[in-house]
């Protein structure tokens, strides 16, 4: 800890050799003033199992929300700086520290808040997190002599560990650390190693534990094994977040928050808007009205298609609204993607107030947002995170609105969503239909969105999905689409020269879209797909496929 680092001391609890752990935790908690909270056997019985991850800006942060969730037990990600009483809200059983690419020994640097360790729940610390650990009670991190990324072996010392019951004494892990543990602080001690790191994995012999490696990325084989264990072996979890659970919780939550209320949805044609809709007029019946708006930006025959589809399956109100021309004249001259997102998010808000004044009094608006859209917007639950792009249903809301958001799917990943649909009976047509972002086919013309663009955007995304579904991959893929450049290239047809558009073919896997990998998809189908493209859509030239992974790139071009 560097001198004249005020911010960083008051996070830190230095200890004496002679002091044990449990007694500078009293004295720190006698220091700050706070409320120890409740030890795990104090917790209601029928409480939801909860775990909270505190985010120090990792970007494998979203994969330890990802490993927890896998094993049935809620989580929420917080960044490091957020107030104790929030943090505590959802009462944890345990905490979860992430990596983050700071050193604990710099001015200013991000630090666990000291309520954590006073709370006597269990705590694991993975790599910065492990250091923040050590830093705050007493030991020391300094600049490793060897640096250490990628692949190790972990060699584990202390076979009784619960951390790594069931697992073997060698384990392959991912390192990614160039600071290291000099002196544990008192009262720890090593129970795994590398070659490199001495002290690999710390712990109290309690309830604190420390791993200089990720354990939630996939590089680590049996990490989600060692997850699993601090879950349950030590934080006494039982796996009970099931979609059933889920859907109880939420429509409690619903009829709680609504009341006598009647509430609005906006229907995309996708599965979170469903799903949404479904939660609520499960809690509300009949005081809940959907409202599917046809921006303009939607695909060919998609407005037709998902009417149908919502009245056959959902069985609830919809009102249709085309606000084409709305959309459209707001998108004139307007270029860059961020503007596009908000201007789209602000004049659905607008549509959506309006219409609710033409059904009496509204008071609740509810959306199908998920959790990486939260993540990536970087909102104030997730600022530890750097912003990626503003989501129309997240940062590009307008600061003031007359209605109260309802948001039920808000902290669930999209794989959970479709747990959930199929648990609420929707039809599998439905759950597993390709996302569909909601600034639709805006955010897929590069440059400004005009009539004449969008109609050659649609009739080239209409063959990728048609020879994506004949080869029988819809359901293997996360997304297929076609993205229309501001790119134009010379081209010769029946032996005349065209100037005209490049199209880009995208094609992905992925598991939540935090992540996402190119598709290798058959040459023979990229080649139907490029000739059809070229022959059915006028103003096309040439086409070019995609092959870049998220990281680096977003599975969406803007």
């Amino acid at each position: 800890m560097e001198e004249g680092n005020e911010k960083a001391a008051s996070h830190r609890i230095v200890a004496s050799d002679d002091i044990e752990v449990s007694t500078y935790l009293e004295i720190a908690k006698e220091k700050q003033g706070v409320q120890a909270s409740p030890k795990p056997g104090d917790i209601p019985h029928g409480v939801r199992e909860a775990v909270a991850i505190i985010d120090f800006g990792s970007q494998y942060s979203h994969l330890i929300a990802r490993r927890v969730r896998e094993c049935n037990v809620y989580c929420e990600l917080f960044p490091y700086d957020s107030p104790l009483s929030k943090i505590m809200s959802i009462k944890p059983r345990g905490f979860i520290l992430s990596g983050g690419p700071a050193s604990v020994y710099e001015k200013n640097a991000p630090l666990t808040p000291v309520g954590i360790y006073e709370s006597h729940l269990p705590v694991l610390g993975i790599c910065y997190g492990m250091q923040s650990i050590t830093h705050q009670l007493g030991g020391t991190v300094a600049p490793g002599s060897k640096h250490e990324y990628g692949q190790a072996v972990l060699h584990v010392s202390d076979e009784n560990s619960p951390l790594f019951k069931d697992l073997d004494s060698s384990l392959t892990v991912w390192m990614s650390h160039g600071d290291e543990i000099m002196d544990m602080p008192a009262g720890f001690r090593s129970s795994a190693y590398t070659e490199n790191s001495p002290n690999a994995v710390i712990t109290d012999g309690g309830k604190l534990f420390g791993l200089q490696f990720h354990p939630e990325v996939a590089h680590t084989p049996q990490g989600k094994q060692i997850i699993r264990n601090f879950l349950f072996n030590i934080c006494g979890c039982r796996g009970t977040w099931t979609p059933g659970n889920f859907i109880h919780e939420s429509i409690a939550s619903i009829k709680e928050q609504v009341g006598d209320g009647r509430v609005i949805c906006a229907l995309s044609g996708g599965v979170d808007s469903a799903v949404a809709a479904k939660l609520v007029h499960a809690a509300i019946g009949d005081h809940l009205t959907c409202i599917f708006v046809n921006n303009g930006l939607l695909r060919r025959e998609e407005p037709e298609r998902a009417l149908e589809t919502f009245r056959k399956n959902l069985r609830m109100n919809v009102v249709y609204v085309d606000a084409t021309d709305l959309f459209l004249d707001q998108l004139k001259g307007v270029i860059d993607p961020e503007k596009k997102r908000i201007s789209i998010g602000g004049e659905f808000i607008k549509v959506f107030e309006s219409e609710a004044k033409k059904l009496g009094k509204i008071d609740f608006l509810t959306q199908g947002t998920l959790y990486p859209d939260v993540i990536e917007s970087a909102t104030p639950e997730s600022k530890a995170a750097a912003k990626i792009k503003t989501h129309h249903n997240v940062g590009g809301l307008p600061s003031k609105m007359a209605l109260t958001l309802i948001e039920p799917l808000r902290y669930l990943f999209k794989d959970e969503v479709r747990e959930v649909g199929l648990e609420l009976g929707l039809p599998e047509d439905m759950v597993w239909r390709q996302p569909f972002p909601g600034p639709g086919l805006a955010i897929r013309i590069i440059g400004e969105v005009t009539r004449e663009r969008l109609e050659i955007l649609r009739g080239a995304d209409w063959v990728v999905m048609d020879e994506i579904k004949k080869a029988k991959l819809y359901r293997q893929m996360w997304q297929t689409f076609a993205i229309l450049t501001d790119v134009h290239s010379v081209g010769v047809m029946g032996d005349y020269r065209t100037y005209g558009y490049l199209v880009a073919v995208r094609a992905v896997t992925s598991q939540d879209a935090m992540t996402a990998d190119w598709a290798r998809l058959p040459y023979n189908l990229l080649a139907t797909v490029s000739n059809r493209i070229v022959n059915e859509v006028p103003g096309v030239n040439r086409v070019v496929y995609d092959i870049t992974s998220k990281p680096p790139s977003t599975i969406e071009w803007e």
